[in-house]
């Protein structure tokens, strides 16, 4: 099995490199990992004591910055590594000023992970979620470094508890302790024999309640809105964004939006741009000022980070993704209280569920079930303030998961 799992690697990795030549991501990702070794004994010195977290992509990363930001403040004498899988984390926040070291994960293979741990020398590492690279952790097991999985999250259909899955299994068992969100998780690994486990929950709840507390003052989206009720789309793909598109050419409310699209390339933009009506006034945030942004009825974000300080002003919230892979952060816009909105793929999150389950959040699979939903809360404000209660109520109730972990591995 461990043949196919290298065959299947390398795969990957001439797929990938067939993919850069057209696709920025698939280039951002080779080129990023070229010359990683020499790099890292360029950067890093090994006598040091090095504390490793290693993230898939930006998600994740805001998933074990808490953690991140809490040991550092507690064990100043360690250097904090971070690492990426993927570009879409590594490229926004490669200048994260919590970490010491910041790279691209090298390729899974049995050489890089001797190689990589061998520099490195990690006296600890915290892998976030769901990353589980069987020859890295295999070699971090051989040497006996601890090793802790930080908001793991299990189901019954992962390989890990299929009764062939041998390889599998052996990997978890490299793991010092695992910190999962939530019992079913819990229960999974204890039914294949392993103890070493910590139900803390998910420790977002404790990064999005910072980011509310510390979310940046927007004078111009404040004049944006006025008097207005403004819903805010974030993190849109095309799906998401024809039904919103669609309820602002075909709706006669005065409600004012906000879409902040996961692409901001000037193509994806313009895109949306055209496909609004042309009697909307529309405006791009590059180009706001103080006059033009209180005419505009319709606001496009084409820059990146403004999205967790943007949720503060709105009343209602769609979290794009939803027609996809699945839906992006929910947390961020529900910690501001207000009511949610997605489309169907949203099972594999248990926050949406819950907030569906309490009635605040709402799946959205067509048209008419957004237009429904939107039309609703403006004619009825009350209920924007009681869903919203709902959703700012979870996630204040859901804080603590980082004290949690601390007091554990200390």
């Amino acid at each position: 099995m461990t043949v196919f799992y290298l065959v299947g690697i390398k795969i990957y990795y001439l797929l990938i490199a067939i993919a850069s030549m057209f696709n920025p991501k698939a280039r951002f990702w080779i080129k990023g990992r070229k010359g990683i070794f020499r790099k890292l004994k360029q950067e890093l010195n090994p006598n040091n004591n090095i504390a490793w977290f290693h993230c898939a992509s930006l998600g994740e990363f805001e998933q074990g910055r808490p953690l991140i930001e809490a040991f550092k403040e507690k064990h100043k004498e360690y250097k904090i590594l971070l690492t990426f899988f993927s570009p879409s984390g590594y490229e926004i926040r490669k200048n994260y000023e919590g970490a010491d070291y910041i790279f691209y994960l090298p390729l899974d293979t049995p050489k890089n992970a001797k190689r990589f741990i061998n520099i490195v020398n990690p006296s600890v590492v915290f892998f976030i979620k769901y990353e589980f690279w069987y020859f890295f952790i295999k070699e971090i097991g051989k040497r006996e470094i601890p090793l802790y999985l930080v908001s793991g999250i299990f189901r019954k259909n992962q390989r890990f508890f299929k009764k062939y899955a041998l390889r599998s299994k052996k990997m978890l068992s490299f793991f010092k302790h695992f910190f999962v969100q939530n019992e079913e998780s819990a229960n999974l690994l204890k039914n294949i024999h392993i103890n070493n486990v910590s139900i803390t929950g998910d420790t977002r709840f404790d990064r999005v309640y910072t980011i509310a507390k510390n979310s940046k003052d927007l004078p111009l989206i404040e004049r944006f809105k006025g008097d207005n009720k403004l819903l805010i789309a974030g993190s849109t793909w095309k799906p998401d964004e024809d039904l919103i598109v669609r309820y602002l050419n075909e709706s006669k409310s005065n409600i004012k939006v906000i879409i902040a699209p996961h692409e901001i390339h000037p193509e994806n933009i313009a895109r949306i741009i055209r496909s609004i009506n042309s009697n909307f006034n529309i405006l791009k945030y590059s180009e706001a000022h103080k006059e033009n942004i209180l005419n505009a009825q319709v606001l496009i974000i084409d820059n990146i980070g403004l999205l967790s300080s943007l949720y503060k002003y709105g009343d209602m919230a769609y979290i794009g993704g939803g027609f996809g892979k699945g839906i992006h952060n929910t947390l961020e816009a529900a910690t501001f209280g207000m009511p949610l909105f997605f489309g169907p793929n949203y099972l594999k999150f248990k926050e949406a569920v819950d907030m569906i389950n309490a009635g605040g959040a709402y799946s959205i699979a067509e048209y008419d079930k957004l237009k429904e939903k939107i039309d609703f809360f403006i004619s009825h404000p009350d209920e924007i303030i009681h869903a919203g209660k709902v959703t700012s109520d979870y996630v204040e109730n859901k804080q603590g998961a980082t004290l949690k972990i601390l007091n554990v591995i200390d």
